[in-house]
């Protein structure tokens, strides 16, 4: 049994941001579409909160924050730093167990789970059982982006098609097929062919014209894992042209002595902040991007038109990134640098290298993932009832 027609489809909407901020802005992005199509929507986040998300279009449900207790995601901490307890867990899942049942909601999204966030099977798994023996039973679907970690633990890919097959009823992959396809990171795609939209990239509209412009705009994501291209972007800095003028955006999660100790080196023609809610506007207006290769700041990217040299986040085991930055490389949209081992020769190299080629020309990528989205939940209703 499908939901009932509504004129206002209820959205619940489930996102773990553990290192980063990416997964919730994407979510953020998705979010604030539905609302703006109609949708009513519930956003539960699960980690720390981030000033300006989900929205104040939605209605948010903060649970008590977790975070990863080490880059390689291999366990939960809260937001002292200290391992969580099973009481601790138990009362959140109990949480998000209220919540659903107070938002009564015709669909379910989750993101990146089951592909991902194994770390909160403790409280999804009972999300699933509860959204299963619900009368009417909501719709379920999964939220991933266009490239997922590749697994390499024997069964995990098996385990992730068993949850599908069971219990989703779609899968919405944020990306488009021409850049790159789902089965490339996923290579038991063919077992979920049936259940798979693509929905194009998750990406802001064309910003407006910056009201201060930068010639080279570094940044770093959230900021807990890119300190050292930070650091390296600043040593390049001061081998660069003077007059040249640099930004620096090191993210909020940047250690508050390592931010202290970059704007005390930092020489006259750098600028070091932390956040910038005009950073699309500043690659607009800017001649050079550098910094990791995080599906929102490539979005970002794409849809500026800005040049980019990519050092994708490879910690842990981490292979999202590089997948990305080599694709982009290879169709002329980017340079891509190793993270490890990255020396201030080889960027000031590639800074060089990139000033004197032509800013890269759009390509046909769809960028309206977001919209897609909404329209799919808007479409809905009309299967429902």
């Amino acid at each position: 049994m499908t939901a009932p027609h509504t004129l206002s489809p209820r959205v619940f909407f489930y996102v773990q941001h553990l290192l980063g901020i990416g997964h919730l802005a994407r979510a953020s992005r998705i979010a604030s579409a539905m609302a703006k199509d109609g949708c009513q929507v519930t956003v539960v986040t699960g980690g720390v909160p981030v000033s300006g998300f989900p929205g104040l279009d939605v209605t948010s449900v903060v649970l008590p924050p977790v975070v990863a207790s080490s880059a390689g995601f291999s366990g939960l901490a809260d937001q002292s730093g200290n391992v969580v307890s099973e009481e601790f867990l138990s009362a959140r899942s109990n949480l998000l167990l209220e919540a659903f049942r107070a938002a009564a909601p015709d669909v379910v999204v989750i993101e990146a789970f089951p592909f991902g966030r194994r770390q909160m099977r403790f409280e999804l798994l009972p999300l699933l059982e509860a959204i299963a023996s619900t009368n009417p039973k909501p719709r379920l679907y999964t939220s991933v982006r266009d490239i997922l970690q590749q697994q390499k633990k024997p069964g995990r890919d098996e385990e992730t098609v068993g949850l599908l097959r069971d219990h989703f009823d779609g899968v919405l992959v944020h990306g488009d097929p021409s850049f790159v396809r789902l089965e490339e990171t996923f290579p038991l795609t063919a077992a979920i062919s049936d259940k798979i939209t693509y929905t194009g990239i998750v990406a802001p509209p064309l910003p407006a014209e910056p009201t201060e412009v930068f010639d080279i705009v570094v940044s770093a994501g959230g900021g807990a894992v890119g300190r050292d291209l930070i650091r390296t972007c600043l040593e390049a800095a001061s081998r660069i042209a003077l007059n040249r003028r640099w930004l620096l955006v090191t993210g909020p999660n940047l250690p508050e002595q390592d931010f202290a100790a970059l704007i005390a080196d930092a020489p006259g023609n750098v600028d070091v902040v932390r956040f910038r809610k005009d950073f699309p506007s500043l690659l607009r207006g800017a001649e050079l991007s550098i910094s990791q290769a995080g599906y929102n700041t490539v979005g970002d990217l794409l849809v500026t038109g800005c040049r980019s040299i990519l050092v994708p986040f490879t910690a842990g085991g981490e292979t999202e990134q590089s997948v990305r930055a080599e694709r982009l490389e290879k169709l002329g949209l980017a340079l891509a640098l190793p993270e490890a081992g990255l020396t201030t020769d080889q960027l000031v190299g590639a800074i060089d290298k990139a000033l004197s080629q032509p800013k890269p020309s759009t390509l046909d990528i769809d960028l309206t993932g977001a919209e897609r989205t909404a329209a799919i939940m808007r479409d809905l209703q009309s299967i429902s009832g």
